[in-house]
């Protein structure tokens, strides 16, 4: 997005006029991601599904508002979560562009889930609107542990989080759990 520096209007990229007054964009840089208002509701879930997360397991993400299968994930010792743009060098591990990222304020590294002992951590990576789980919102850099689950927004993107077993099978590679199982 560029600012129109005269009337504040919100413009796409690309556009050399603001297209409220205008007003010529020339050396107006870019943003990056869009400060949205966002109200911690501080009305957390409380969730007791279990940390515990092993080898044979896989994260299942869920996204609310959004009518697509769930996203599998396999155990890695970090997941970096956010929306590649295509300009960034850096590219997360899970593109939540496909899910409305930048429209619901998601940053480009906006999160990670890190493993370590049994269990996985959530970690805010200093995103501008911010990273909640179960409706508290996360402390920059700081490991929170995740749940079967747990509800986490990035922005005002909500999903739910799910830890599935799988079971190896004769050729030693792990089938996916179909979108009805959890």
């Amino acid at each position: 997005m560029r600012v129109c520096p005269n009337c504040k209007y919100a413009n796409f990229e690309g556009v050399l006029f603001c297209e409220e007054c205008g007003q010529p964009l020339a050396g107006v840089p870019s943003t990056t991601t869009q400060a949205l208002d966002i109200q911690e509701s501080g009305e957390g879930k409380a969730t007791w599904g279990t940390a515990r997360f092993n080898d044979n397991s896989a994260i299942v993400i869920h996204f609310r508002e959004v009518s697509v299968d769930p996203v599998i994930l396999l155990p890695q010792d970090e997941t970096t979560m956010g929306r590649y743009d295509g300009t960034s060098p850096n590219v997360p591990t899970l593109d939540l562009t496909p899910f409305g990222a930048y429209e619901k304020g998601v940053s480009r590294m906006h999160a990670a889930i890190r493993r370590g002992d049994g269990s996985l951590n959530l970690i805010d990576l200093g995103s501008v609107n911010g990273t909640f789980l179960n409706g508290q919102r996360l402390i920059p850099n700081r490991p929170h542990i995740l749940r079967d689950g747990d509800e986490v927004k990035f922005g005002k993107l909500v999903c739910h989080i799910y830890f599935k077993t799988l079971q190896r099978n004769g050729n030693n590679s792990l089938p996916m759990p179909s979108p009805q199982q959890k």
